[in-house]
């Protein structure tokens, strides 16, 4: 027994300390993708330019030929970079801490509310019981009835795809829709906002009855009351942001903004913001950067952590809609920094599979392609 232990003791003595870089997990999960019975989950991550930035010549029209071929990849359901109105409401009880991301990023219910007689939760609750007995072909009053509960709770991308698959005819007041929130719909469809214009746009041409709202800001912290501190931290972020990569990030958004409204700019802007090597010059501009910031308050350091955490528990939320509906084919709409932290945390579930998204940009459009065929 002594020999023994002092034959551990002397392989512990010889085995080296494991240090941060050097040790690596044997458990891979992306390595371990069964497959699973049954039809994959497959997910797209489109990365978005921000489209309420976009130069004055861009008009929604310019996003057809970038729907067409999101379109033939055939999604069975649609991820928006929004907060879920479930998570706003949780936000609204902690305004110590979340004040100003609720008057940044969620929609006021009120109205809706007042309409339906439905507070956020239970409009949630409603609108999950409607499309458990969704019928198969849904009337005018159906649509338009879910479509004020999907505003009462806090998912007015989702009220926006009822709309939309309303007939002109039909998109007026009643069952719950009131002039006010009709007003409300009718300015969402044309606000200048990926998850309108790609994301409700394409649920509705797809036949989908709603989109899903991903982003997650539990991770906001208000800044600091001190503006000297705020001041250091502002400067620190932009200093680190002052690099070579920040330069042609931006030099190459010049360029593409400026072809934007030109034949297939949109497309060309979309293959650049999804290219191969875009998410580690975004690294490199933006979070790397930041990492290495040398302020003793290592404010960089805490933006990335807050940066990582979001992304975390955004791919949570896709990956819950993938849970409860197995066999999904998801297009996740983000902004294009999110891009490689989407895909290299979806890519660990054992259930996910992704898709190239340059190879569904770069698809000849199937109708053009068929009338080609056609011709002698």
């Amino acid at each position: 027994m002594r020999l023994a232990f002092a034959v551990s003791l002397l392989l512990l003595m010889t085995i080296p300390p494991a240090h941060g870089q050097s040790y690596q997990p044997t458990f891979r999960p992306e390595t371990l993708k069964g497959p699973p019975p049954g039809r994959p989950n497959e997910v797209l991550v489109l990365g978005s330019t921000h489209l309420s930035g976009a130069p004055a010549d861009f008009a929604p029209s310019l996003l057809a030929p970038l729907l067409d071929r999101l379109a033939a990849w055939r999604p069975t359901a649609i991820a928006t970079e929004d907060l879920s109105g479930l998570q706003c409401d949780a936000l609204r009880r902690y305004p110590l801490r979340y004040a100003d991301t609720v008057k940044t990023y969620c929609p006021d219910p009120t109205s809706a509310a007042q309409a339906t007689g439905l507070d956020v939760p239970a409009a949630n609750a409603e609108a999950e019981r409607l499309l458990a007995a969704w019928p198969a072909a849904p009337g005018a009053a159906d649509r338009r009835r879910l479509a004020a509960v999907f505003l009462a709770a806090g998912e007015r991308n989702s009220a926006l795809v009822q709309w939309l698959r309303l007939p002109s005819s039909e998109r007026r007041a009643g069952d719950g829709l009131t002039d006010d929130l009709i007003a409300a719909l009718t300015k969402l469809e044309t606000r200048r906002n990926e998850s309108g214009l790609i994301g409700a746009t394409l649920a509705a041409r797809l036949g989908l009855e709603r989109v899903w709202s991903v982003d997650d800001h539990s991770a906001d912290t208000p800044d600091s009351p001190d503006p000297v501190e705020r001041k250091a931290a502002e400067d620190a972020i932009a200093k680190a942001w002052d690099n070579p990569a920040t330069r042609a990030r931006g030099a190459a958004y010049t360029r593409l903004d400026a072809e934007i409204a030109k034949p297939d700019g949109v497309l060309t802007l979309y293959r650049a913001l999804n290219a191969p090597t875009a998410p580690l010059l975004a690294f490199r501009s933006d979070f790397g950067a930041a990492l290495m910031e040398p302020s003793p308050q290592q404010f960089g350091r805490s933006y990335v952590g807050y940066w990582e955490t979001r992304n975390l528990r955004m791919v949570a939320n896709i990956r819950d809609v993938l849970g409860r509906f197995p066999g999904t084919r998801l297009l996740a709409i983000v902004g294009a920094s999110h891009k490689g932290y989407y895909e290299a945390y979806l890519n660990q579930m054992h259930d996910v599979r992704l898709a190239d998204a340059i190879v569904v940009l770069k698809q000849v459009n199937s109708r053009k392609s068929s009338r080609r065929r056609q011709r002698p």
